[in-house]
């Protein structure tokens, strides 16, 4: 929205549906109308419509459709005239949880419609919910994707996985556009602050997310981690990292993020999955941190070669974090990467040529 306020000189209003505080009693609430959601392919489709006509707006940019809004919002938009762009961020088109892995490993057995490995893994970790996902991703997939007069996905990695998956996409509408990330004037680069350095991860605390890598890594290398997200892995990574030098500052607002960056020697992304883009390590190379992370995915596409290690490997992280902490030329190699792909202006052309129904060259199918 900054983007397109600020590059495009166009306005831009979000609307979006998100569930209350997570009580149990809300839960309970919540549960039969999200399902009721992903099963009808949405809910109140109108308030979309209305939305559209209240505001004149040219262009839905849709962003994370389930449980609540689905293809029905889509089609909503669309009739009340405006052009309809898809952003399709995971992978969960086909996967029930959108980031292609599970039981510690990566997974693409579900395909196309066959969801079913999905409820048979009970990916969701609730099987009525993983029934519900499963029957909803068979049943509406391809009308959502119907109702998109273009995609964008966020890396050549994440389209080809898509297409792997067999994910009913139009391919010659598919556009790989970055999501933008703000460039400072001045990288703050590794720190020369008095205090020991320290590496920054910054990351859900899921099992695809190799934090548990990244502190046996840490302490082979012999350099602090300062950990900083949430998620379902804080209490067993707690237990695993008693008597290393291991903080955990849980999530951080924009500015205390900045500060820890600015504090910061080295930046790691050590996914064991196949990111579609991996944001926060883009974020810190936009700092000037060097970055050291794992050879999936998309990181590939964002990092220099000798920043890549193989997934799960705590002795190549170690080994890639001696050799690049408090390097700054590394660092400042990484910025200027990150301001060619996801400079704000370099997307705003992107989301210009999408949203006007342009074919260029820079519209890679």
């Amino acid at each position: 929205m900054r983007v397109v306020r600020e590059q495009l000189g166009e306005p831009a209003e979000l609307l979006e549906r998100r569930p209350g505080p997570r009580s149990r009693a809300s839960a309970a609430r919540e549960l039969p109308r999200a399902a009721s959601g992903l099963l009808l392919g949405g809910l109140a489709p109108e308030e979309v419509a209305r939305a559209v006509r209240s505001t004149g707006a040219r262009v839905v940019h849709a962003h994370n459709l389930h449980p609540t809004l689905g293809w029905r919002a889509l089609a909503a938009a669309r009739k009340a005239g405006a052009r309809v762009v898809l952003h399709l961020h995971q992978y969960r088109l086909v996967c029930a949880i959108g980031v292609c892995f599970t039981r510690g490993a990566e997974c693409t057995r579900c395909h196309a419609r066959d969801t079913l490995p999905g409820v048979r893994l009970n990916c969701r970790g609730s099987l009525p919910e993983a029934v519900v996902y499963g029957a909803a991703l068979a049943l509406w997939q391809r009308r959502l994707v119907e109702q998109a007069d273009a995609i964008l996905v966020p890396s050549d990695f994440a389209r080809e996985r898509l297409r792997e998956l067999g994910a009913p996409l139009p391919w010659e509408r598919v556009r790989v556009l970055a999501p933008p990330v703000r460039i400072p004037a001045e990288g703050a680069g590794p720190s020369d602050h008095d205090g020991p350095p320290y590496a920054l991860l910054v990351a859900r605390l899921a099992p695809e997310k190799g934090v548990d890598v990244a502190i046996d890594a840490c302490s082979l290398a012999g350099i602090s981690l300062v950990v900083a997200g949430e998620g379902p892995e804080h209490a067993e990574l707690r237990r695993r990292s008693d008597g290393s030098d291991v903080r955990f500052v849980g999530r951080v607002g924009d500015a205390e993020l900045a500060r820890l960056r600015a504090g910061a020697s080295i930046a790691l992304a050590p996914s064991r999955s196949a990111e579609t883009f991996a944001l926060a390590a883009a974020e810190a190379m936009a700092a000037g941190l060097p970055v050291a992370a794992s050879r999936v995915g998309a990181l590939p596409e964002l990092l220099d070669p000798e920043s890549l290690v193989a997934a799960g490997d705590p002795v190549a992280l170690a080994q890639a974090i001696t050799r690049l902490a408090g390097d700054r030329a590394a660092g400042e190699r990484g910025r200027e990467r990150v301001r060619g792909l996801c400079a704000p202006e370099v997307v705003a052309a992107g989301l210009a040529e999408t949203y006007d129904g342009r074919e260029t060259p820079a519209a890679r199918t």
